[in-house]
């Protein structure tokens, strides 16, 4: 098993107050509120420009912002238990040079030891059941860089999956995969329920995770919107044509608007969440 029941609580896993973000003096978020309760399966969905991955973003600490937010109850200056956070960014922000797939998944274990400790019995173990658990136990040798769109997004979910968290916070994990993998991360994000995780996902649509969600917020030019706001999901109405892969186009420049481009370096405090490099 690759997560443990997570602990019952009274505290919002995840809890934000009033956050702005003003990237480049550009406001992106503005005033944003919400709560996130144990074992909830939330989506945080919006449309281009919207601002979800900013927020998501400024929700784990990893850019400036105003407002009040707390992990688990902890305010967030004061959180330190990064392990308990499993962390999806979108695929285009990972650049890894020669490192292979078991690599990119070992990377996430590494907030869950002391520092330059070898990897132990418990870290290997962990790595190869989260590759088994996405299909690539076979690709474990292989490059990072030369697997496909939908095996790298695969890679990205086993390393949060390595991780044992209990919290899991995916940006946009069907961006440029196709149907088979779409289903195969459903069925993993069904198994952490199962488990008792709290799952975070940022999307621009619903797709294959629709019958798992418990509840969306929508963001609208940064705002979240009040309960009942409609969202017009769409689909590109191609993802089951033969031969169509997503990775040869810009998903983020249909779906995604201004919120990577313009993010600043983020704010490393030691969190364990920051992208491969």
């Amino acid at each position: 098993m690759l997560l443990t029941e997570a602990p019952a609580s009274t505290d919002a896993v995840v809890e934000a107050a009033s956050v702005d973000v003003v990237l480049n003096g550009v406001p992106i978020v503005r005033g944003a509120s919400l709560e996130i309760r144990p074992g909830e399966m939330v989506a945080i969905l919006g449309n281009n420009g919207s601002g979800k991955t900013t927020l998501m973003r400024a929700l784990l600490g990893l850019i400036p912002h105003r407002g009040e937010i707390s992990l688990f109850g902890t305010p967030l200056d004061d959180f330190t238990d990064w392990s308990r956070l499993g962390y999806v960014p979108q695929r285009g922000g990972i650049l890894v040079q020669q490192a292979t797939a078991r690599e990119v998944v070992a990377s996430g274990r590494l907030g869950t030891r002391r520092p330059f400790l070898p990897a132990s019995a418990a870290d290997r173990k962990a790595v190869d059941a989260a590759l088994a658990e996405v299909g690539l136990a076979d690709r474990a040798g292989y490059p990072f860089v030369r697997l496909s769109g939908g095996q790298q997004q695969r890679v990205l979910i086993a390393r949060a999956l390595a991780t044992g968290a209990d919290l899991m916070v995916w940006d946009e994990p069907l961006a440029g995969v196709d149907r088979n993998t779409q289903e195969l991360l459903a069925g993993v994000a069904a198994r952490l329920k199962q488990r008792g995780a709290t799952i975070v996902m940022v999307l621009h649509e619903l797709g294959c995770f629709r019958p798992l969600i418990d509840r969306t917020i929508v963001l609208a030019d940064g705002r979240v919107m009040p309960p009942g706001y409609s969202h017009h999901e769409h689909d590109h109405g191609h993802e089951d044509e033969p031969g169509h892969d997503h990775s040869d186009h810009d998903h983020r420049a249909v779906h995604g608007g201004h919120e990577t481009g313009e993010l600043e370096r983020p704010r490393t405090t030691h969190t364990g969440l920051e992208e491969v490099s």
